[in-house]
């Protein structure tokens, strides 16, 4: 992709966070794209691509009075939306569509018109995996971060602490759901879920979303907001069953996706001002981290340790609370988006000063997936 050859020009998550019961999932899509198309200034005639997961861009475009000429609905978790980022990039470059409408919206917590848990039963792990017994994440990322742990000698302190960091964030952020100091013990003496995962280790679950619109770089100035341009993207998927993953300790679908991204956009690690790793639980930016480049194997967590990501640290990490502790409503993606765009844009709570380029990365499923998106404010 042509580096800054599109941008972001609109961006906003649900008018409410947390917990919504009256609203469905069609509804929270429909709530976090009109309030996206508001901050640029468009109507939804105006719209001639979308993309979404989750929900049907079929039902998206019909709910919302949209007639596209381009559209995406890649499902492949929670990283969906960097893909759709990515595919949306190249649809504008391509000529497919001027104006792009990307939407989230997923009533985890509520259950308002969402989907049934679990794998179908002729799924390759629905047949290989499901009968030994793991039921949802918390219980199926317990197999990589367990040989994490041994092979590279991170201790259960060290895990923790990845949570302790992400509350100091959410704490400067009013949208987030807990903002409570937190200390390691708080974390270790928390419920246990399924070793090594305490609670205060795993996501939230709750309801909302949130809505990108996307458009050409020479359009990007007409907006009334400042635009966020797209440097360089990656993607990859591994295996939809944790048990077959390459290996345990390292992603290859997050290595994959954070060198094709870093070889577009032509930077360097040094160059980063602002890093979102999805964190759905605390294991996930010790992965991150070292499949992305920026820590050496088995250094991760001591990054983490000696308080380089936290508030003040030489690389500001999950700024806005991340999953652990500001949104987790299933498909952590989008929210991970909107805070990179709110750094570029200079908005975010939690401003990091001077911030000119985010990197933004992305998880599908148990390691299935990722997407990696870096972005510029600088044209």
């Amino acid at each position: 992709m042509k580096q800054k050859s599109v941008a972001v020009v609109g961006a906003a998550e649900t008018t409410q966070m947390g917990r919504i019961p009256d609203m469905s999932v069609l509804g929270l899509h429909a709530d976090a794209a009109l309030n996206a198309l508001a901050d640029c200034g468009l109507k939804p005639s105006d719209i001639d691509g979308v993309a979404t997961a989750g929900e049907s861009p079929v039902q998206l475009a019909q709910y919302l009075g949209i007639t596209p000429t381009w559209a995406d609905g890649t499902s492949v978790g929670g990283c969906s939306f960097m893909l759709h980022v990515r595919h949306a990039a190249a649809a504008i470059n391509e000529g497919l569509c001027n104006t792009v409408l990307i939407t989230h919206g997923e009533s985890g917590r509520s259950r308002v018109g969402a989907g049934r848990f679990g794998a179908s039963p002729s799924s390759q792990n629905g047949q290989f995996e499901a009968p030994y017994g793991p039921v949802g994440p918390p219980s199926m990322f317990t197999l990589p971060v367990l040989r994490f742990m041994k092979d590279v000698g991170v201790s259960i302190e060290e895990l923790a602490m990845v949570a302790v960091v992400q509350r100091e964030w959410a704490a400067k952020n009013p949208r987030a759901t807990f903002k409570d100091p937190i200390t390691v013990d708080d974390v270790l003496n928390s419920a246990m879920i399924a070793y090594p995962f305490r609670l205060l280790m795993c996501c939230l679950v709750t309801d909302g979303g949130g809505a990108l619109v996307l458009t050409s770089a020479e359009r990007a100035k007409d907006f009334p907001q400042k635009p966020v341009y797209i440097l360089g993207t990656g993607e990859s998927v591994e295996t939809p069953m944790v048990s077959q993953m390459e290996d345990f300790t390292s992603s290859k679908a997050f290595r994959v996706s954070g060198k094709k991204a870093f070889d577009e956009a032509g930077i360097k690690h040094a160059d980063v001002d602002h890093l979102m790793i999805y964190d759905a639980f605390a294991h996930l930016p010790l992965y991150g981290l070292e499949d992305l480049g920026f820590c050496g194997r088995g250094e991760a967590a001591k990054f983490i340790w000696e308080r380089n990501t936290a508030p003040g640290g030489k690389l500001p990490l999950n700024t806005n609370g991340g999953g652990l502790s500001y949104m987790h409503s299933g498909m952590y993606g989008m929210y991970a988006l909107q805070e990179s765009v709110r750094q570029m844009r200079g908005i975010a709570p939690a401003q990091v000063p001077g911030a000119k380029i985010s990197v933004c990365h992305g998880v599908g499923g148990m390691f299935g997936a990722s997407g990696t998106v870096i972005f510029s404010n600088e044209a």
